[in-house]
């Protein structure tokens, strides 16, 4: 699991076991408040790390037999060399044995907007300009490090307390950061695509619940439901095949050294099919001894 080497998971080189996450992206997306979150797991946070410390601090952080394994720090675009320099720093790092792991916060622009609109922050790289402008401009900027980042999480539909949750529940279970963790996400294509899906597996084909009148106000989590959907001929082809592509494509890109894997199940409204697709397949993950978590985004809304 993962690509750490031997000798820093057994804690016998100068690196020793220090695991890495650095928080970036767009400004006003929450990334103080994701740092919180991870404070709160006992990581040790930074905020505004310049990246040319980036070495030095995790070499510390190594021989402090006090300081915590675990550190989180934000890095972003007010830090005027960090666009330049974290692609070589970055893998200098990992080329040392630590695991390093890029956490990128998005969220759309309108939604930026109304957050620095309601705190009267100014934008980092406009301060005395156009909004917008400042925010397209950031946007180009971290186009690159969008698509470098190991993880994408997209904060649109957060609020404060919604996103700390979503950090505790994506990080807490992790006992090493160099694991790969499976997030299940079950969801509705009327609400949309999950923004960080890295697969989606569409399952509308799939018999109905909703249109049974005894299963209609269940969900994907209830017996009934899952009996329903798991006993039709179709459900065992799609699993069956479903997990044939599975058992060949997660090794691999564990091989990779990839820290998540975002499968999404989608159906139409995201309560019933979906939801039980997941449920199933949480169920073969777990059973394989892999790191699970799972999501059910839209299976409490309603029509």
């Amino acid at each position: 699991m993962g690509r750490v080497s031997e000798n820093v998971l057994k804690g016998e080189s100068g690196a020793g076991m220090v695991q890495g996450v650095v928080i970036t992206g767009m400004s006003g997306s929450g990334k103080s408040t994701a740092l919180k979150a991870f404070e709160d797991l006992g990581y040790f946070c930074v905020d505004n790390l310049p990246i040319v410390l980036l070495p030095e601090f995790l070499s510390l952080t190594g021989h402090t037999g006090t300081m915590p394994r675990k550190v989180a720090m934000v890095m972003d675009v007010r830090e005027g060399t960090f666009l330049d320099q974290f692609r070589s720093i970055f893998a200098q790092i990992r080329d040392r044995g630590y695991h390093l792991e890029v956490l990128f916060l998005d969220a759309g622009d309108d939604v930026l907007v109304r957050r620095f609109s309601q705190t009267r922050r100014r934008h980092p790289l406009l301060p005395g300009g156009n909004l917008s402008q400042g925010i397209s401009t950031e946007r180009a900027q971290l186009r690159g490090l969008r698509e470098y980042a190991d993880r994408v999480l997209d904060t649109s539909d957060f609020n404060v307390h919604q996103l700390r949750q979503t950090i505790r529940n994506l990080y807490a279970p992790r006992e090493r950061l160099d694991q790969m963790v499976i997030h299940l996400v079950s969801f509705g294509f009327k609400y949309g695509l999950p923004a960080d899906a890295n697969m989606v597996l569409d399952v509308r084909f799939l018999p109905n619940p909703y249109f049974e009148p005894d299963l209609t106000r269940l969900s994907g989590c209830d017996d009934a439901v899952q009996s329903y959907v798991l006993d039709h001929e179709d459900t065992r082809e799609f699993l069956s095949r479903t997990r044939s592509l599975l058992d060949y494509l997660v090794p691999r890109y564990e091989a990779e050294g990839k820290s998540y894997l975002v499968i999404a199940v989608g159906c139409t409204g995201g309560r019933h099919r979906s939801v039980t697709i997941v449920e199933h397949l949480k169920r073969l993950f777990t059973e394989a001894g892999l790191k699970v978590i799972v999501t059910h985004r839209d299976s409490d809304k309603e029509g």
